[in-house]
């Protein structure tokens, strides 16, 4: 791989998906080419799982190895964006978007006649409109490999267009970006708000929304924390995939901040932040849904804030989606849906939240849960000192039968005390000293003399004369476990350096069968240790759940 610090910084980066667009050939045949020509660019920056590549080293590649096809005007145009602004295609895009939309042409005037030309002979065979959704598909393709800001993945759109339901009305996105997931919610709504802090962003979100015909539509610009252009809004729906992670949030110009229902978020807490300002523009009735680091769900900073949602009976879902679905990474997110009240609610329904966990299904399938993936928790449950909202743990707990698993678990306990005293062995006081002062040898001795076969931390007879659980009790003596512990205290088994006592084989398998039961006796004292920690768990927990109770008093 080349040095990056001597490559220009603006240099276009192409992944093999854009490379195979290129080329007009499968992702599959660029693959092959990388295996088999040892001359293929080498990768520029990225993952072994993402590389990304010079463009400029791609395309003196292909041209010299003949590979693909004529270059359509797409192509070219794409490329043309990203040799003139390089990994800020989104300038590009709003330039030709603000092309597209000028009807007398004033933009023109400032383009570059390279790119008017290609605009042309692509609009001369699709509509604007057509041409723009291509490219902003081709954008988000390009920038999802690293996850840019601005950019909400389709797959992760499509979980939450299905977790939000039927909602029409009024739809706020307030860290919209481009506007994919507002205008998602298009079809149906009667009228979407957007707001983004960057400029670039909200204008193409904006253009696109006036070429592609979607009505009705209202994006700001600006920070939607520090300075919400839309105050007074209250929307029927609210959606957000929030930035993450970000400390200077504005906390310390916002503590008087009438946002603050729950409380003041902490600076580690922004998405929390995130969470209050959709909810404070939410109607009654409304629901918000939001995409949620995994972390937020029981990060100590937070707890506060969740039991506060979670004892108003305002969370109603949190759905752990498939590792893979944001553009940022390749982690997990949570999504939490909550519920404004009305004047009309009974309450009803609010006394449950409902956990689901997908994470182990494909992404590409329906967001349907099985059975066994989501279940309802009552809030007392969740209103303990640390107010975990993660699925995972709660549908565990609630498909646990506790009655029967408690009951089997007595049992086997039962069973391991019945043998425990039968399989410890029987033994006596023996000549003090014997052992110790007497012959010994090394099992390095009886190794280079073909007796024994040794590992790290055992040994094994080859011999008649040897007996093996002779030879591993006294490897596991407490003066051989001197012989392995260094002089800073740390211990490592020596199999080879290890002493044993000399003794006729009958006297060896006397000790052999005592060691025998020994570890025998031990493997039940752990599977006792084991089998105990697992009754108390689901003893406490079958108690305070509700699933188990104390037998009634006798009289």
């Amino acid at each position: 791989m080349k040095d990056d610090a001597v490559r220009p910084p603006t240099e276009p980066l192409v992944t093999a998906a854009e490379i195979a667009r290129l080329a007009g050939v499968t992702r599959a045949a660029v693959s092959n080419w990388r295996r088999r020509h040892g001359n293929f660019p080498a990768p520029a920056a990225g993952s072994s799982s993402s590389p990304l590549f010079s463009l400029t080293e791609v395309r003196a590649w292909l041209e010299q190895q003949r590979k693909g096809q004529e270059l359509s005007a797409e192509v070219r145009l794409w490329e043309f964006l990203r040799g003139a602004h390089g990994e800020d295609v989104i300038r590009g895009l709003t330039t030709v978007a603000e092309i597209l939309s000028d009807e007398d042409d004033t933009s023109r005037a400032e383009s570059d006649p390279a790119l008017d030309a290609l605009i042309d002979e692509l609009t001369a065979g699709m509509s604007p409109a057509d041409l723009l959704t291509d490219l902003t598909a081709r954008y988000i393709e390009a920038s999802g490999r690293a996850g840019s800001d601005g950019i909400t993945s389709p797959q992760l759109i499509r979980a939450i267009q299905h977790f939000a339901g039927d909602q029409q009305g009024t739809v706020f996105d307030p860290a919209c970006g481009i506007g994919s997931l507002l205008f998602a919610f298009g079809p149906r709504a009667r009228a979407l708000v957007g707001q983004d802090i960057d400029p670039v962003n909200a204008r193409y979100a904006a253009l696109r929304a006036g070429l592609t015909g979607i009505l009705d539509v209202t994006v700001s610009t600006g920070d939607s924390l520090r300075a919400d252009a839309h105050r007074g809004l209250k929307a029927d729906l609210v959606v957000c995939e929030p930035p993450v992670g970000v400390a200077d949030w504005g906390r310390e110009d916002l503590l008087l901040d009438p946002r603050w229902e729950f409380g003041v978020p902490s600076r580690a807490e922004s998405e929390l932040a995130w969470l209050q300002h959709c909810y404070f523009h939410t109607a009654p009735g409304g629901v918000v849904v939001m995409v949620m680091p995994a972390s937020v769900a029981y990060r100590k900073a937070g707890r506060r804030i969740r039991a506060e949602i979670v004892r108003r009976g305002l969370l109603t879902h949190v759905v752990a989606l498939p590792p893979g679905l944001a553009a940022a990474h390749a982690l997990s997110v949570h999504l939490w849906l909550l519920k404004r009240p009305t004047g009309s609610d009974t309450g009803a329904g609010t006394d449950f939240v409902r956990m689901t966990d997908l994470t182990e299904n494909d992404p590409s399938e329906p967001f349907e849960p099985r059975a066994d993936q989501s279940a309802e928790v009552s809030r007392i449950d969740l209103l303990d000192d640390t107010v975990d909202l993660t699925p995972t743990a709660h549908i565990a707990a609630r498909l646990t039968d506790f009655a029967a698993e408690y009951a089997a678990t007595r049992r086997a306990i039962g069973e391991q005390l019945a043998v425990l005293s039968d399989l410890l062995p029987v033994l006596e006081a023996g000549a003090t000293g014997t052992l110790q002062d007497g012959a010994t040898v090394s099992l390095s001795d009886l190794a280079r003399a073909g007796l024994i076969e040794t590992s790290a931390d055992s040994a094994v007879s080859t011999s008649e004369q040897l007996d093996t659980d002779y030879l591993n009790g006294f490897l596991r003596s407490a003066a051989n476990n001197r012989r392995s512990t260094s002089a800073s205290g740390t211990f490592r088994t020596d199999a080879r350096g290890a002493r044993i006592p000399q003794m006729g084989i009958d006297e060896q398998r006397r000790y052999g069968a005592a060691f025998r039961a020994l570890s025998e006796f031990e493997e039940h004292v752990k599977k006792l240790a084991e089998l105990s920690e697992r009754a108390a768990s689901l003893a406490r927990d079958g108690l305070t759940g509700g699933a188990l109770a104390p037998p009634p008093a006798d009289g």
